[in-house]
């Protein structure tokens, strides 16, 4: 394994597109191959059967035949002849028997991608779950909501949590629409035909597919790549809403914040010369995590111009984009999904940095309720100039709402406290959070 895979993915995801397991799929594909051929009568039940018994990962040397891949140009040339090698009597030269490389090394993409989606799903499942729990748990826990960095509106940890849950609800959704689509048979001989098979040939893509638990596509797709491209964009959206949650986790932690942090643990977040650092290193490796797979996506993007009936470069390029992809998109889930299951939330902070500024943060709600007496714009202007004042002067906003004339006379002094409590100017937070976490359990 190699260090950024151990710093930037998952030891799972890592094995579903190691070497081996790309082997495995592709002996996978063989057999079924062999057995659907011989259900649609092409080949012999026994020779299917003694194909069948050599696609076993554990009887190839993994290592020497993707040596033998670099001159050959694929490693399914090597694969084939190996096991060509292995088959006994009539039944050897119906291996590989009316397919081409590209059928052998897709298909075994699509197993390997099917897999990768599902430890995905399941990661972000987990998250999910967690996001809903805080959701709930910090409905009323009142936090700064910010804007540009500054501080701008009264919102909840819960509402924050929420939207993050949004995220996550929406790439399961996204990561079952790229099962539906993707997870198809590549079966179309040299040029996407079939003609070896003649007559026979879509019967035995049923079979191939019913075999591997994969569904049927309208025709073969050797060049046209815009199932790839799919998992590409999708696998992107997904690392961006990592880094997107990462990133607020980071923020969150700030020595300036202190609204929240990683849990702690021996090891973790330590500086090599600092005593006192707790880093944030689950959003700091989601991020980096994130940002490598965002950067893979337009590789696999532009890959799509392939030329004719077989790509010459496009192609080839998948095979280390597209597992690469899958890697890092799997670091930043679990790392984020790490940040979050250990998060420890600091309400009591959380309203101390309400009152940072003087209370400035309610300046729409005081804006607002005046502005039923005096309209929006005037409304503004006068509240603009407490402000200024409360800046200047370093006083806070009740004071000086209650020490002019105009508001007090407007409001009155409860009417002015009321508008400058945070806990009373949360809009529909509420209702937006059980729309967040009934949309998530919908999905269960």
């Amino acid at each position: 394994m190699q260090a950024a895979e151990v710093l930037f993915s998952t030891p799972e995801m890592s094995a579903v597109f190691s070497a081996e397991a790309h082997v495995r799929g592709m002996l996978a594909f063989e057999s079924a191959l062999a057995r659907a051929e011989a259900r649609a009568g092409v080949i012999s039940g026994s020779a299917a059967e003694a194909i069948a018994a050599c696609c076993r990962v554990d009887l190839f040397d993994v290592e020497q035949i993707y040596r033998e891949a670099v001159p050959a140009g694929t490693p399914a040339i090597p694969l084939v002849r190996r096991l060509t090698e292995r088959v006994d009597g009539e039944a050897r030269k119906f291996v590989h028997w009316g397919a081409t490389s590209q059928d052998v090394i897709d298909t075994a993409l699509v197993l390997q991608i099917r897999e990768g989606l599902a430890l995905l799903e399941a990661q972000l499942r987990v998250i999910g779950s967690v996001c809903a729990r805080l959701a709930e748990e910090h409905r009323a826990t009142v936090m700064p909501g910010r804007t540009l960095l500054q501080q701008a509106l009264p919102i909840t940890f819960g509402l924050k949590s929420a939207r993050w849950l949004g995220m996550a609800t929406r790439q399961l959704l996204s990561l079952r629409r790229v099962r539906e689509s993707v997870l198809v048979v590549q079966l179309g001989g040299a040029a996407g035909t079939l003609a070896s098979l003649a007559e026979r040939g879509p019967q035995v893509v049923q079979l191939v597919a019913d075999e591997l638990g994969l569904r049927v596509p309208d025709l073969p797709w050797h060049a046209e790549r815009d199932r790839m491209g799919e998992v590409a964009a999708a696998l992107g959206i997904l690392a961006g809403c990592m880094a997107k949650i990462a990133l607020d986790v980071a923020l969150l932690a700030q020595t300036e914040v202190q609204e929240a942090a990683e849990g702690s643990q021996p090891g973790k977040g330590g500086s090599s010369t600092l005593p006192q650092k707790r880093n944030p290193v689950d959003a700091v490796e989601a991020l980096a995590s994130a940002r490598l797979a965002v950067g893979l996506v337009p590789l696999v993007l532009g890959a799509m111009a392939q030329e004719h009936e077989r790509a010459i470069g496009g192609w080839q390029a998948e095979w280390a984009a597209l597992p690469q992809l899958f890697s890092f998109t799997a670091g930043s889930v679990d790392r984020v999904r790490s940040a979050l299951t250990g998060l420890e939330i600091s309400p009591s902070r959380m309203r101390a940095n309400l009152e940072l500024g003087g209370g400035l943060l309610m300046a729409e709600s005081l804006s607002t309720a005046l502005a039923r007496e005096l309209g929006k714009a005037k409304a503004h202007r006068l509240v603009q100039g407490l402000s200024q004042r409360v800046a200047a002067d370093g006083t806070d906003l009740l004071q000086a709402a209650l020490e002019d004339d105009q508001v007090r006379h407007i409001l009155g002094r409860e009417a002015v406290e009321a508008a400058l409590d945070p806990a009373q100017y949360l809009g529909s937070t509420e209702t937006f959070i059980t729309r967040a976490v009934h949309a998530f359990e919908a999905l269960r």
